[in-house]
């Protein structure tokens, strides 16, 4: 019997959670159980998550398959992004080095400030009044 090689690995940004699956294959991406054109529709966001592969030459080798949670769509593109990246990254070690090199194996921290007891925001004070 011949084991299939399946490597996972999990994505966030934002408020966005991305759990990626690499499987040796043609290339095929699957994002909630529909096609990626159809789940990314603004291009921006498809050239974003198909960044590491493009750098790794890993195009057409693997079929990729993504539950992505929480957020807007920009934020679940960047965290299939890191998802992707950290997946190819337990495939081969010198796939690693270039993802590393390419900065794609950092998480983007930012995240929305809370709002603060006595303020009107995050940041944003009420006015001062002397009398």
């Amino acid at each position: 019997m011949v084991e299939m090689v399946k490597y996972g690995a999990t994505g966030r940004r934002k408020t966005s959670v991305a759990r990626v699956n690499l499987i040796p294959g043609t290339g095929k991406i699957v994002v909630n159980n529909r096609p990626f054109e159809e789940y990314f529709f603004r291009e921006t966001d498809r050239v974003a998550v198909l960044e590491p592969l493009k750098l790794t030459n890993a195009t057409g080798k693997f079929d990729i398959f993504a539950k992505i949670t929480g957020g807007g769509t920009t934020g679940q593109a960047g965290a299939m992004r890191l998802g992707l990246s950290r997946a190819l990254s337990l495939c081969d070690d010198a796939m690693k080095n270039v993802l590393k090199k390419g900065t794609y194996l950092r998480r983007d921290s930012r995240m929305k400030e809370r709002k603060k007891p006595g303020q009107k925001g995050a940041r944003k004070k009420f006015q001062w009044v002397k009398r």
